[in-house]
């Protein structure tokens, strides 16, 4: 499969050609559409596009819903390598839709299965990039600091902004934001709900890189696709390696690393590599 392979298509109507979606987290089905969420794949990338502008890309049920389930197949597709998300019409995220909740229709919010705004619990094998452009604030900065890496464009914004509305962090935002910046920094943050611009954020360590204003998405997409140049046993054995001995005391960290580490040493990827650098492929900077 080459090019595009669901340009314009939601999530939604490719459910909508068996008439239902799949609930996330709970294996039952639902009818109706959701259009707010778009998946391009080209690979060895994909796209995942939050498009709710008349609510700023907020996420409602359906939406978290629909997010879930574009990862879960971004997950399994063996075709592509790494994803990006990126809000399109400005705004990466403003959080859960506050007014869905407010008139009775809420997220779902169950210890189990699927988070509030859709795949914040989920452990992917693979890498997800944030695009960031506009605010990405309260759940969305949660959605945001599940990614793996943020790209933010110069003129963004982030905070806990849920804090004025009394709304809890609950998609691991307590969770990831001290591991990421500091118990400190995460505090200050957390406690005053304030707004982060992108330089302090890529001072502090919350995203990685900063580029002009409506370039985030094209930079994301650029890293992933540097990413997805290497090989990949190796990319996911070290990544799920810094992700497992994070919080383990360092000789268990070490015994987890060497784990993973075997599983790429016996990838033929592995030896052809040595091939390649026995070459002279790869010296001096240069990956062709």
């Amino acid at each position: 499969m080459t090019g595009t392979s669901t340009t314009g298509r939601t999530v939604a109507q490719r459910a909508r050609g068996e008439h239902r979606s799949l609930r996330a987290g709970d294996g039952t089905c639902h009818r109706g559409a959701v259009s707010s969420v778009r998946v391009e794949t080209t690979p060895p990338i994909t796209t995942v596009v939050l498009s709710r502008p008349e609510v700023r890309n907020a996420v409602d049920r359906a939406t978290a819903e629909a997010l879930a389930e574009a990862f879960r197949a971004f997950g399994g597709d063996g075709q592509t390598q790494v994803a990006v998300l990126w809000g399109d019409h400005g705004t990466f995220c403003a959080g859960a839709d506050l007014q869905a909740i407010a008139k009775g229709t809420p997220n779902r919010v169950d210890p189990e299965g699927d988070g509030p705004m859709g795949p914040s619990r989920m452990r992917l094998d693979k890498p997800v990039i944030a695009a960031i452009s506009g605010h990405a604030v309260a759940g969305g900065l949660e959605l945001a600091l599940w990614c793996d890496l943020r790209v933010m464009e110069e003129d963004a914004v982030l905070g806990v902004f849920c804090r004025r509305w009394g709304v809890p962090l609950i998609d691991g935002g307590t969770v990831r934001l001290p591991r990421l910046i500091g118990l400190g920094r995460a505090l200050d943050l957390i406690l005053t709900g304030r707004p982060v611009a992108a330089e302090e954020a890529l001072r502090i360590g919350l995203v990685d890189r900063v580029v002009p204003r409506g370039h985030a998405r094209a930079a994301a997409e650029a890293l992933a696709r540097e990413i997805a140049r290497f090989p990949q046993t190796c990319v996911r054995s070290d990544r799920a390696a810094v992700y497992d001995g994070l919080e383990q005391p360092i000789d268990e960290a070490l015994r987890t690393e060497f784990r993973h580490g075997l599983r790429a040493l016996a990838d033929p990827a592995m030896r052809a590599g040595a091939g390649r650098f026995s070459g002279g492929s790869g010296r001096g900077g240069a990956f062709e």
